[in-house]
């Protein structure tokens, strides 16, 4: 499999585009005055504590105050010591909201999502600080390992690496990320160095900081990118700014040399300057998959295809044959639908970064064994996701329901907005609909008030129906009320739209 990651920066937008075997797979964008907040920390302070929701509103600096629930507060942990060679952490319940923060308190916090729609940033105090390799964890002292880290044998020599390398340093605690896997004791070491260094910086912020000052803020997007998402398998990094090229190839130097080897000129041989006429996402198709990706139906090469709606409380996807009839019989070819399904739907959940509960429609099978392979395709697709995903076994009602890391808004939520013409429902009402509902107000309103005549301005649509198929139903609601009734198109008002004024 080939990888390549592709980086377009404009004044006032950077894209990063993950293209697997010439296919979009991942699309992130940042922009200059909407750059994302998850992995800042702030200097906050408590503005409301929630008793009710074990929850309090915290003032960090952004349009709305941040959501900090009990859970995510950082306390100390009781331990059992049994004689074992390490004390282990005893679970505790979480003590009322109200024993643990108060109104005014100062706190020093990190935001894990960003806000998203009405709904304020959601922060943490169990501050964490990311490199290349390790996840610096400085209120803690436990080293972790990454679970995709499968070799028994390679979790423990990085455990107790990462344990002799961090003793000097304080012994903070650590999460090893998968990128470490076959990693020297130099490249870790260099890694705690620095967020040994970056640490210190954040305190002596937070010494000096204003209440609500950002201390600490994550790379740009560029640069995150080459270091969560730069692997072995990685064949290039192509950017088309010779600006940024030279930012990443210098922190890639300085970071990441075992991965990005350098070349004869002593730059990292992986990461490029794209200069070609072209744009970068036109040369790869990259444009015209962020298009469909906005779309609601995605078609299956088979000829099925997937409806996804994405609404408040969790994205659906529906699973059709649509034109394939199959060559067997009829469960072979909802078989091998669904099994084309299961990794397109895997795709476009990277793709659309569509997070929270999902729920998965897949065409009725009823043999078992078909039902387990459509689930394991589905499981192996969403093991090279970067977010966090659960999936689980096919419910009574044969849906597939699962849940995915959301940190950020989906793609369809970044670019789009809401329809002005239909709030966002998707739907209108017709110009029948509007009609009946222009005679009932004309009617309200003249039981309500004196005048002599009327005047409705509508949208042209709506006026050419009430005066060509409705024109009779006019004449008798003007004998009815005995008002005379004028109607006005005006290419301004939108189908739903209508004013009714009296003259």
């Amino acid at each position: 499999m080939t990888e390549e990651i592709l980086v377009n920066v404009t004044p006032r937008e950077t894209r990063v585009a993950v293209v697997e075997n010439g296919m979009l797979q991942e699309l992130h964008i940042e922009r200059g005055w909407s750059r994302g907040v998850v992995g800042n920390i702030y200097k906050g302070r408590v503005q409301r504590v929630m008793p009710g929701m074990q929850a309090a509103f915290v003032e960090i600096g952004l349009d709305r105050a941040a959501f900090l629930h009990a859970n995510d507060i950082q306390r100390a942990q009781p331990v059992r010591d049994d004689g074992a060679a390490e004390a282990i952490p005893v679970p505790a319940p979480v003590p009322p909201i109200a024993e643990l923060l108060r109104e005014g308190q100062d706190l020093v916090v990190q935001v894990v999502k960003d806000p998203i729609g009405s709904k304020g940033a959601r922060l943490t105090t169990q501050i964490s600080i990311p490199s290349r390799y390790l996840v610096l964890l400085p209120q803690s002292k436990v080293v972790g390992v990454s679970a995709r880290i499968e070799d028994e044998a390679e979790r423990a020599r990085l455990k107790a690496l990462v344990t002799e390398l961090a003793a000097p340093h304080g012994g903070f605690g650590y999460i090893v990320r998968t990128n470490a896997e076959g990693q020297p004791a130099e490249a870790l070491a260099e890694d705690i160095a620095y967020l040994i260094r970056v640490w210190e910086l954040v305190e002596q912020q937070v010494r000096e900081a204003a209440v609500g000052s950002c201390v600490y803020e994550d790379l740009s997007l560029p640069m995150r990118a080459v270091r969560d998402l730069m692997r072995r398998d990685v064949e290039k990094v192509k950017v088309d700014s010779r600006e940024t090229c030279e930012r990443l190839r210098a922190f890639a130097a300085q970071y990441m040399p075992p991965l990005v080897p350098a070349d004869d000129t002593g730059l990292p041989a992986r990461i490029e300057h794209y200069s070609g006429a072209r744009p970068i996402f036109d040369l790869y198709g990259v444009e015209d998959e962020i298009q469909r990706a906005l779309e609601k139906e995605v078609p299956l090469k088979s000829g099925g295809y997937l409806v996804i709606d994405q609404t408040e409380a969790m994205t659906t996807v529906d699973v059709n044959t649509g034109s394939f009839l199959g060559q067997r019989n009829l469960e072979e070819t909802v078989y091998r639908t669904n099994l084309e399904a299961a990794q397109a739907v895997a795709r476009q959940l990277r793709l659309r970064n569509l997070g929270g509960i999902i729920i998965i429609d897949f065409i009725d099978m009823h043999d078992a064994e078909h039902r387990r392979q459509v689930l394991r395709t589905l499981e192996k697709s969403l093991a090279r996701d970067h977010a966090r995903t659960t999936v689980y076994d096919f419910s009574p009602l044969g849906l597939v329901e699962m849940t995915r890391k959301r940190t950020v808004e989906s793609l369809e939520r970044q670019l789009c907005e809401p329809c002005h013409e239909c709030g966002g429902r998707g739907m209108l009402k017709t110009s029948e609909t509007v009609t009946y509902q222009i005679f009932r107000e004309i009617t309200r309103a003249v039981r309500q008030f004196e005048a002599a005549r009327l005047l409705v301005i509508a949208s042209p649509k709506v006026v050419a129906r009430i005066t060509d198929e409705e024109s009779a139903a006019v004449a008798e609601l003007e004998e009815f009320l005995g008002k005379s009734i004028r109607f006005q198109a005006d290419a301004q008002y939108l189908q739903e739209q209508f004013d009714v004024v009296l003259l």
